[in-house]
Parts: structure tokens; C-alpha cells; sequence
């Protein structure tokens, strides 16, 4: 089947699916009930999209802006929407375990990169075709990816001089892996009550949170007026508009200390799109501390969460599962990595009996940074994204550190063939 290029009838087919599903899963009809009451409708908003693109081959990712339009835009936009209610206080209360389970996140990637790498070449020594030396500078880069973001994962594939064809692999393993993971943290928030009690953790602290401003939504609802409507996207866009001048002008300035910020290590300061996150964000905590607050009221977080969902769709029409098929060598590497990162995260959860929550954002901020922490912390409550972009901007600035420790452990995994 021919796909369909053009990104304004691919977005249009992300938009019915959306409808489709939102509409289906608040259906009275009894099969959609018992449906969802297994599959969560964020899931397939995310499956759906990356199954029109490959296998079925409807809708097409190349040379597409989408992904681009929604990250660049919706995605800060969304986040100062979904910030203008948080409850400081309510984030200071969930204390220590949400830092502990980053860092042990942090830790899985770190140990998982040479232990992979490890049990891949001794018990099925010819899947990978490659010399080791090419495999682990390469791995770098993946590693540079699931604890920072984008722009560790271009320093390691700097610093480590990785080849463009390595690292054209890389990124395929990168991507694949990392949306499969996140398809199960979706599936996981869905069923978070029993994963909780299966933990045995107090998630007390996030349900007053969530229940806090659910009620202040509740005492300021009202119906919008068009003026309400335009003061929201004007408040939404416009921080957009400072969150890319500012980052322009940062990164613009930082230009002159290149060398010596690349020296330390701390390439995440020259990514625009880190300055973009870290400004928005910004942005909305401070306006939940004025009047415009009260745009909860007519919506702010309902559309920061439908800019949220169309951004997971442009995530998951991104995702090529045939693409495993054509490196299995690598994938069985990236595949036990992330089992040894999830066992890590759910060993020490159990230990301090930490919240699936905390398990949840704390891996997305390493894997998936600030583009779909907040997603997955939306999935429990959009109340709560504001908790996943700040662990996500924590991970950029642990992102190049860690990782090259990570490919220093795997480049002595590789000295032992």
C-alpha cells in the first residue's frame, strides 16, 4: 500500500484515530467497556499511530514535521497548560523516594549497558556482526540517549568517534527499544493500585497531590467564554514564543564557550531544545503562583493534555517494529539492558517501597527525557507532568557523566573476548 505522504492528510488520520478512541473509551457499549478496562486508550493512541506506519505503511515519517510541530510547540505549550495548578507543596511531600528511584534508574542504564553487552557475545557470539571495538562506541551513544537525551547522545557519539553507519544502527535500537519499554509503563500506569500493593508502597502522597488540584479545578470550573479561550493560547503560545527566543539567545551566547563547556562535558547547554523545556517550564510555575492560575478553571490542563496526546501520536508513528528483524544482534543487547534497568527500578522500589509512579517517570526521565516524561507522569494524572519534566531536566544534566561511564565499563565488557 502506498503511503500517505503529506503531513497534512497523516495529520488528519492521527486526529480521527485520537477521536476514535477517546470516543470508544467513553462508550456505554458493553464490549468498549470490558475493551478498556484492559487496554488503556493512551496505549493504543500510541500503538495505533506506529502500526499505520509500519507494518500497514498508510501514513509515512519521512521528511515529516509532525513529530517536530508537536515536540517544538504542543509539547511546551502543554507543559506550561499542565504546570499552571501544581501544588508546590504537594511535590516537596513525596519525598526522598522520587530521587532514589531516578538515580537507580540512572544506575540500571549504567550497569546494563556491559552486562548486555557481556551475555550477548558469550552465549550467542555470532549475532552481532561486528567488531566489538565499533559495538561498544556505538553502544555509547545509546547510552548517551536513555540517561540524557539528544544531545548526549550526539557528545558520546562525538567524544567516542562513532561511525555514521554504527550509529545509523544505534539510533534504530535506541528508538525501538525505548517505545516498547514506554508501552509498557503506559500499560503499567493503568494498573498502577495493584503494582502498588504488589510493592507494598505508600502512594498516599500522590493521590492527596492529585486530589489537591482536582479540587481547586473543581472550586474554579466554569464555562469558557471565547475570551477565556484566547487568553489560554495566548498564554500557552506565548510562553512558547519567550521559551525560543530565550533559547536562541542562550544558546547563541553559549556558542562562545563551546570548547570549554564540551571540556566538562556539558553539551546538554548547547541544545536548544533543553533551553526550551527548562524555560516553559519555568514559565508555568511561576504564573501557578498568580491569577492565572484560575485558567484551570476553563480547561488549561484538558488542553495540555489533548497537545500531550497528539504528541504520543507523532511518537508512535515514528516506531518501525520491523526494523528489529534487520539487527537482532544489537536489539538482543538493547532488549537485556532494559530488562536489567526494569529490574534494578523494581528491586529497589520493593526495598523503600516506592510507588509504581516514581518507578514509571523515574525511567521515562532517563529513557525518554523531557519529550515523554511528562507523558508518562500524565498517564497517572496530567496534575502530575510537572513532576516528570523536572526529573527529565535532572537527566540532562546527568546524561553525558553517566554515560561515559557506561561506555568505559563497556568498552572493558568488550576487552574480555
Amino acid at each position: 500500500m502506498e503511503s500517505l505522504y503529506t503531513d497534512t492528510v497523516a495529520f488528519g488520520i492521527l486526529m480521527v484515530v485520537l477521536g476514535l478512541i477517546f470516543y470508544t473509551a467513553h462508550s456505554r457499549h458493553a464490549f468498549w467497556q470490558r475493551f478498556y478496562r484492559y487496554v488503556p486508550p493512551l496505549l493504543l493512541c500510541y500503538f495505533i499511530p506506529g502500526l499505520l506506519h509500519e507494518p500497514l505503511g498508510i501514513i509515512s515519517t519521512e521528511d515529516s514535521q509532525l513529530y517536530y510541530v508537536a515536540s517544538r510547540y504542543l509539547l511546551p505549550a502543554s507543559l506550561v497548560l499542565l504546570c499552571l495548578s501544581i501544588d508546590f507543596k504537594g511535590i516537596y511531600s513525596l519525598g526522598y523516594r522520587a530521587i532514589v528511584m531516578f538515580l537507580a534508574a540512572t544506575f540500571g542504564i549504567i550497569i546494563g549497558g556491559p552486562v548486555a553487552l557481556y551475555v550477548v557475545v558469550s552465549f550467542f557470539p555470532g549475532l552481532i556482526n561486528a567488531e566489538l571495538e565499533q559495538i561498544w562506541r556505538g553502544l555509547s551513544t545509546v547510552a548517551g540517549s536513555w540517561i540524557g537525551g539528544g544531545a548526549n547522545q550526539t557528545a558520546m557519539k562525538e567524544i567516542f568517534e562513532v561511525g555514521d553507519d554504527i550509529f545509523a544502527s544505534m539510533v534504530v535500537v535506541d528508538v525501538i527499544v525505548a517505545n516498547i519499554w514506554m508501552g509498557f509503563l503506559l500499560y503499567g500506569a493503568s494498573v498502577s493500585d495493584k503494582l502498588d500493593r504488589w510493592l507494598k508502597a505508600d502512594n498516599s502522597a500522590i493521590t492527596d497531590l492529585k486530589n489537591k488540584i482536582s479540587d481547586y479545578r473543581a472550586q474554579v470550573e466554569r464555562i469558557p467564554s471565547t475570551t477565556d479561550m484566547f487568553v489560554l493560547g495566548g498564554v500557552g503560545f506565548g510562553a512558547v514564543a519567550l521559551g525560543h527566543w530565550g533559547s536562541d539567545m542562550i544558546v547563541g551566547y553559549l556558542e562562545n564557550s563551546r570548547e570549554t563547556l564540551e571540556a566538562y562535558n556539558l553539551n546538554s547547554l548547547l541544545s536548544g531544545f533543553f533551553w526550551l523545556i527548562v524555560i516553559t517550564t519555568t514559565i508555568g510555575l511561576v504564573l501557578s503562583f498568580t491569577k492565572y492560575r484560575q485558567l484551570e478553571g476553563v480547561g488549561a490542563s484538558k488542553w495540555g493534555s489533548v497537545f500531550i496526546y497528539i504528541l504520543v501520536a507523532t511518537i508512535g508513528m515514528k516506531m518501525d517494529l520491523t526494523q528489529v528483524f534487520e539487527n537482532l544482534g544489537l536489539f538482543a543487547v538493547g532488549i537485556i539492558w532494559m530488562l536489567i534497568h526494569v529490574i534494578i527500578l523494581l528491586i529497589t522500589a520493593k526495598l523503600i517501597k516506592a510507588p509504581f509512579f516514581f518507578v514509571a517517570v523515574g525511567s521515562q526521565a532517563n529513557i525518554g527525557g523531557a519529550a515523554s516524561a511528562p507523558i508518562v507522569a500524565s498517564a497517572f494524572s496530567p496534575s502530575l507532568a510537572a513532576v516528570g519534566v523536572l526529573m527529565a531536566v535532572l537527566g540532562y544534566a546527568l546524561g553525558t557523566y553517566g554515560a561515559i561511564v557506561c561506555a568505559l565499563l563497556m568498552k572493558w565488557s568488550a576487552s574480555l573476548f
